[in-house]
């Protein structure tokens, strides 16, 4: 099956306009053009999937083009691809840890509010929370049960 660019774009939830900058920078050199409209095959979802979670990870446009250059130059640039890959997962799995510590800060934030709209006041509290300076996230007092309560 063809599709057009309005309809990757469409399934990637990009502008069409992202798509046409990254052809411009040559993301897609599979892509067949027919009257100078790129047309993209069932073929080109394995590329598409893996540029969309480049994307999605804000991977540099150079480092995007970095991996599909060596993919095109095949299996003599295996461990160059597994390496980039590698990189950027680390970069991820500290991405992720970062969002972990956020969210822990805004379940504490979560069940701050819920105590003190249920007491009708922060005094219960603000002496909980720590004064100290310091980065480290406050902790939900282990005689916390559950929202419910």
């Amino acid at each position: 099956m063809s599709y057009s660019i309005g309809e990757i774009a469409k399934i990637m939830n990009v502008p069409a306009s992202t798509l046409r900058y990254y052809d411009k920078m040559g993301l897609f050199p599979e892509v067949r053009r027919e009257n100078g409209r790129r047309v993209f095959e069932d073929k080109d979802f394995k590329w598409l999937r893996v540029l969309n979670c480049m994307k999605n990870i804000k991977m540099p446009i150079t480092k995007i083009k970095e991996y599909l250059d060596l993919a095109q130059q095949g299996d003599t640039t295996l461990r160059a691809r597994y390496d980039l890959i590698l990189a950027q997962k680390q970069a991820i799995e500290a991405e992720i840890a970062n969002l972990e510590k956020c969210r822990k800060e805004f379940e504490y934030k979560e069940w701050y509010y819920e105590t003190a709209i249920k007491a009708g006041t922060e005094a219960v509290v603000e002496n909980i929370t720590s004064t100290a300076p310091t980065l480290e996230i406050d902790q939900i007092p282990s005689n916390y049960k559950n929202k419910e309560d």
